[in-house]
């Protein structure tokens, strides 16, 4: 072996991934509210009435995942589907006042976590890491 197991870019990604996940994990908790389903609150709360295909490209996640995922929302009483007039196959997701409520507590959380993740490093050195995490995904991209 040329390299050693603690030498492989993509295991120290992993390992930081896992840690990123586990804190927003335990964040969440409280809120009845798993990391995956707050990237999707995340963006509504941006953007409100996304459909689901809008969400499958934000999110590079396929169309049953997100249609699962939307599903335990609603159930949690965090947002409403309704089916777009125009097309019937295209499904819109809004926030209910209860997933707004949840937005005004759970964003101030997403904020410091972003703050605690990004402390130490330049908006130079943001920018650079960015670009090259960027370029780490065009380059998987193309095997796929």
């Amino acid at each position: 072996m040329k390299l050693s197991f603690h030498d492989y870019i993509s295991i120290k990604l992993h390992k930081t991934d896992l840690n990123l996940t586990s804190f927003i994990k335990a964040k969440l908790e409280p809120f009845n509210l798993a990391p995956e389903q707050n990237l999707i609150m995340m963006l509504l709360w941006e953007k409100d009435g996304l459909t689901q295909n809008q969400l499958v490209e934000s999110l590079n996640k396929d169309k049953t995942n997100i249609a699962r995922m939307a599903s335990n929302l609603e159930s949690k009483g965090f947002i409403q589907r309704l089916n777009c007039p125009n097309d019937r196959r295209s499904v819109r997701l809004f926030l209910t006042e209860k997933g707004k409520e949840l937005g005004e507590q759970i964003i101030p959380i997403a904020e410091e976590f972003n703050d605690i993740v990004c402390s130490g490093f330049t908006k130079e050195e943001l920018l650079q890491l960015e670009n090259l995490l960027g370029r780490m995904n065009k380059n998987v991209e193309k095997l796929l």
